[in-house]
Order: C-alpha cells, then sequence, then structure tokens
C-alpha cells in the first residue's frame, strides 16, 4: 500500500497479537506512552461494552446491522469474528495516520494480522507470549470478569492463537513487564533508524556533511 508520494516518510503498520490475559494492552498503552509519533487504532466492534471502557476511545461501539453496512462498503483493513463478535479496523483513518508519519499499532487476532499482511507485506508483526500456560490462566482469573466455562474456553482459544507464532516477525515473552515493554520499545525505536528512513530526516545534515 502507498500511503504518501514519499513512503520513506510514512509511519509504520504495526501488527500486535497475543492470547486473551497475556497483558497485550497493557504493554502497548505503556509503549505509546513512552515512544511519540505512534497510536492505537480504535478498532469499531459489536461487542458490549465493558466496566470503564468508552466509545470512541477503547473501541467504536456498533451493532452487528452498522457493522455489516460498513462491511459492504468495504470500509475495513480488516476484520474478524472473535467469541461471537465482529470487529474491524477504519481503513481510511489506518491510511491517514501512516502517510501523516505517525507509526500505527493494531491490536488484532492471527486473522487480522493474516489479512493485513497480505495488503501491506511491510507491515510489522509482532506476537506476545506469556511465560506458561499457569500464568496465563491465572492472569485471566485475576481479571474476575468470566466464568470458569469462559476462562477454559479462552485457554482453548489460546492454544490456537498462539500457534500461528511463526507468521509473525517478532516474539515477545510477558514474563517481567518492564523487559517485555523495553523489547517493544527496541522494535518501533530500530525501525525508525531504518538507513532509507534516516537519509531523509537527516537530509539537511547529510547535506552539509558531505558537501
Amino acid at each position: 500500500m502507498t500511503t504518501s508520494s514519499n513512503p520513506t516518510l510514512a509511519g509504520s503498520l504495526y501488527i500486535v497479537s497475543a492470547p486473551s490475559g497475556a497483558g497485550k494492552t497493557s504493554l502497548v498503552n505503556a509503549l505509546i506512552q513512552s515512544v511519540p509519533d505512534i497510536m492505537v487504532s480504535v478498532s469499531y466492534t459489536t461487542r458490549a461494552t465493558r466496566p470503564g471502557e468508552q466509545h470512541g476511545v477503547h473501541y467504536y461501539f456498533v451493532d452487528i446491522p452498522q457493522f455489516e453496512r460498513m462491511l459492504a462498503e468495504q470500509r475495513f483493513l480488516e476484520h474478524a469474528k472473535v467469541f461471537d463478535n465482529y470487529y474491524g479496523t477504519s481503513r481510511d483513518w489506518v491510511r491517514e495516520q501512516l502517510a501523516k508519519g505517525v507509526d500505527v499499532i493494531l491490536e488484532i487476532d492471527w486473522q487480522g494480522a493474516r489479512q493485513i499482511k497480505q495488503q501491506i507485506p511491510e507491515s510489522v508483526g509482532v506476537f506476545i507470549l506469556p511465560p506458561s500456560a499457569n500464568t496465563l490462566e491465572a492472569r485471566l482469573r485475576s481479571r474476575g470478569q468470566d466464568s470458569d466455562e469462559v476462562i477454559q474456553r479462552r485457554m482453548r482459544d489460546a492454544k490456537t492463537e498462539m500457534s500461528h507464532y511463526r507468521e509473525y516477525d517478532y516474539l515477545v515473552v510477558n514474563d517481567h513487564f518492564d523487559t517485555a515493554l523495553r523489547d517493544l520499545k527496541a522494535i518501533v525505536l530500530s525501525r525508525r533508524l531504518r538507513q532509507a528512513v534516516q537519509a531523509e530526516r537527516l537530509a539537511p545534515v547529510l547535506g552539509k556533511l558531505l558537501s
């Protein structure tokens, strides 16, 4: 996808996936608070609002008929059905941010990641793993939101989700939060130091150095 007439200035698109309970959202929130010019795409979803969530901040909450209308209008860059609910990423919003040079993070599952990779091969996939299955289950239970039946289903789905780790460019283990955050920041900052990006950004400095 070409997002501007000067693709070297375009932002990077990051796909961040993880099984439920691995700490993905907490890590991503900490990342965008500590690194400038990076933001999370706010997805559309048909699931119910959870306590503390706000429309337009955490998700755009819509009903199924509205989601299906948007889908028919091809307004989603990717979409998926997860836990009986639909999720989708706005195509126009992502393109606008990347064209401005802003890095964008998509918090999506492997189905959405596969769709994005097919359309935007240069996107960067990051998969966050828990240190163990026991730790993952303990984190799910500590939320106090789900029944035993739901937790067991999430554990089964987690195994399916994690089986797709090979489709990602980077793996980060969230055992110690600060270490996992450091690893995420390293991925973002290293991409910003690529020669093509830096050569464009540092053109005046390079011109003087080489004159």
